[in-house]
């Protein structure tokens, strides 16, 4: 079973039996709430984004696309033949001290998150690289797709419902006890997708960014 977000908003009413105008004008933001964790919490291939661009010459440094949350993969693509070359995500003192002169340049090797607005490659790049960017990003809030769904809405329902159930009764200062119940129900499910997303779809991972739990 799937979920809109019109069905998600009409559940959270009738599991609170609130509709006081306050209380339903605040839905989307219980909602978004749930899905900032959501997608803080398990790593799905659904929430993935590519993108390609280029190197500069003599600059060691690749600026993040703006809805940049983590990486998953950085490339060079080589222009010739079209094979791939996998960076790999060191340390920005690892680069620093393995690439000190940034006037030497060659084929980027490493990586390191340097700021919130780019990543330090190393050694500085001599040419003007494709390189390929698989990262992961907040995708588009139930409250907002066009579709009136969402990846979530259709594939764990039950993770959006109890999630944006335990924000409202939060904002409700409801009963503790009930609270905690509706917790449990929300790790539940969060603990299916974990199961999915860090753990079956991650049987063969072998890169450090990449999150792997055990499947049981």
């Amino acid at each position: 079973m799937s979920l809109t977000y019109t069905q998600l908003a009409t559940a959270i009413q009738q599991f609170t039996e609130v509709n006081e105008t306050t209380f339903v004008s605040n839905i989307p933001l219980f909602i978004t709430n749930a899905e900032t964790i959501i997608n803080n919490t398990v790593q799905m291939p659904a929430f993935r984004k590519n993108v390609t661009g280029n190197f500069t010459v003599g600059v060691p440094y690749i600026n993040l696309p703006t809805d940049f949350l983590s990486i998953f993969s950085l490339a060079v693509i080589n222009d010739v033949d079209g094979s791939y070359n996998y960076l790999l995500n060191k340390d920005v003192n690892y680069i620093r001290e393995s690439f000190p002169y940034p006037t030497v340049s060659g084929l980027p090797g490493y990586y390191s998150l340097f700021d919130n607005t780019a990543f330090l490659v190393g050694p500085t790049p001599d040419k003007e690289y494709i390189v390929e960017m698989h990262y992961y990003t907040y995708p588009q809030s139930i409250t907002t797709a066009p579709s009136g769904t969402t990846w979530v809405g259709e594939e764990f329902p039950n993770a959006l419902l109890w999630g944006s159930i335990v924000e409202a009764y939060i904002y409700l200062k409801g009963e503790a006890d009930l609270i905690q119940a509706y917790q449990t129900k929300f790790e539940q499910a969060l603990g299916q997708m974990k199961q999915l997303g860090d753990g079956k779809n991650r049987q063969d991972a072998y890169r450090t960014v990449q999150v792997r739990d055990q499947v049981k």
